[in-house]
């Protein structure tokens, strides 16, 4: 009988902003999971490299106890769309829906931030505590102009030549409540990641 290794996460984003948010806020989300946290050079990137990548993993996930996590943002796309695509493109090369989690960003990773405003205030304290009853910012996944350009305008005193992205990251992921954060992508990610790893074990 062959004894898997404990489970132990691979996740793939677009950038460097959702690493640094994901080196802290992993930890918190599955607590003593091992995890790896590869980079791309944005979302085409990602995307082109993914069928080799995911080829590669079908060779080892079981034996090593690996499971993937794949996490792009929505942008302009088709949430469904791009959805089936990263399905589709895991079943073309063989990887099983058990090593897998594909999760959608709605629309931008600063929605994540901007729907934990107690966070964003622990960061920088001129960000109003009153920020999530102002009409514009009440659901952070539809914030007009988008999350990174709303993000971008209610961090202007401190990102004064424009949005930061990484330092951004940097400062708000630490203050994050992991249970109490309005974003639905992101209670959709924390969720799916724990059934994953549950499942993995």
């Amino acid at each position: 009988m062959t004894v898997l290794a404990p489970c132990r996460l691979e996740v793939l984003v677009e950038e460097l902003s959702a690493e640094e948010a994901l080196k802290v806020l992993l930890p918190k989300i599955v607590p003593g999971v091992d995890f790896r946290i590869v980079p791309f050079n944005g979302k085409p990137d990602l995307l082109r490299k993914l069928p080799v990548r995911l080829r590669d993993y079908t060779y080892y996930w079981a034996e090593a106890g690996l499971r993937i996590v794949v996490l792009l943002d929505r942008d302009d796309d088709d949430c469904a769309e791009l959805k089936s695509r990263l399905l589709e493109i895991a079943h073309e090369v063989g990887l099983p829906a058990e090593a897998a989690l594909f999760r959608i960003v709605i629309e931008e990773l600063e929605a994540w931030f901007l729907g934990d405003v107690p966070a964003l205030n622990a960061a920088y304290p001129r960000v109003p505590p009153s920020l999530g009853s102002q009409a514009k910012f009440r659901d952070p996944e539809n914030v007009p102009g988008g999350a990174s350009e709303g993000l971008g305008y209610v961090l202007h005193d401190y990102h004064k030549k424009g949005l930061q992205k990484v330092r951004a990251a940097r400062d708000i992921a630490p203050h994050m409540d992991i249970e109490n954060n309005r974003s639905k992508s992101f209670q959709v990610f924390r969720d799916g990641l724990r059934r994953l790893v549950k499942e993995g074990n």
